[in-house]
């Protein structure tokens, strides 16, 4: 029923082409690609893809202090609007569908000026970004990050909110599960709330390892993505439990993140599916 996707991020310093044959080994529909378009050439991406019969899925933005939507510094600001654009052109170029977006650096939980202000800079960004993406055919994703990692946008019903006032049909929600379990009450009622606005979904488990390595049940959440209809990628963004989590990833410090977890993911999702009746 669904198309599957894993995203690379987790694979550190690894060749792409190394992530992408892996990722096509375990069964999956895409590959999920890291915004940062100047380290990799959109034909050779493209080739790789064609070669493991995968096509690529999403474009995640990486959001740096540099890169944020609602920086006081209107130069930055900017440069976060370019950056975004620079991610559209790359999903289009590879034929992604989905680039996510969310309006603050990562790891800034404190404003830098009013919520009113900070908001109506992030709306004005989605807008001109939206329109961009739509005369590309990709889709804007908000994404809600939880509160150790953003403060502006931390819930479904604020990324709702955000997306129904920017009113662009190329604008939709995002589900992150492992952000979720610590945010939302109720995981797969805030996915109903959701309903025709998502267009993007990761799933991960509490500890934001592959699904069935913590002690998030995904069988409601499942069910509640199937019965809104979500016809897009299910995604996994696992990350390992550490403070330095780059550094983790980069000296190869987290090896179950590679082929056992790459695996493990997309089999629990569809044992789920054969449970739940829905294939």
């Amino acid at each position: 029923m669904f198309r599957y996707t894993y995203n690379t991020l987790v694979y550190g310093r690894e060749p792409l082409s190394e992530g992408i044959a892996r990722i096509a080994k375990y069964g999956y529909d895409g590959v999920e690609l890291v915004g940062e378009p100047a380290r990799h050439d959109p034909g050779e991406v493209r080739r790789e893809l064609a070669k493991h019969g995968v096509r690529a899925s999403s474009v995640i933005s990486v959001f740096t202090p540099e890169r944020d939507v609602v920086s006081t510094d209107s130069a930055i600001r900017r440069n976060a609007l370019d950056y975004l654009r620079g991610n559209v052109d790359y999903a289009a170029a590879l034929g992604a569908d989905v680039v996510t977006f969310t309006p603050t650096a990562c790891m800034k939980i404190t404003p830098g000026t009013d919520r009113e202000r900070e908001w109506a800079w992030a709306i004005e960004t989605a807008r001109a970004i939206a329109a961009y993406a739509d005369d590309h055919g990709v889709r804007i994703a908000v994404e809600p990050w939880n509160r150790y990692e953003t403060y502006l946008i931390n819930r479904m019903d604020q990324a709702i909110a955000f997306v129904d006032e920017a009113g662009s049909p190329a604008l939709g929600c995002m589900a992150d599960t492992f952000h979720m379990s610590l945010e939302e009450r109720d995981i797969a009622a805030a996915i109903r709330r959701c309903g025709h606005r998502l267009v993007h979904v990761h799933l991960a488990d509490s500890n934001r390892a592959a699904p069935g390595y913590g002690h998030t049940d995904f069988r409601p959440i499942v069910q509640a993505i199937a019965d809104i209809g979500y016809t897009g990628w299910i995604s996994y963004e696992l990350l390992p439990a550490a403070g330095d989590v780059w550094g983790v990833l980069s000296g190869a410090g987290a090896p179950e993140f590679l082929d056992p977890y790459t695996e493990a993911a997309i089999a629990h999702t569809k044992k789920l599916e054969t449970e739940l009746g829905l294939v």
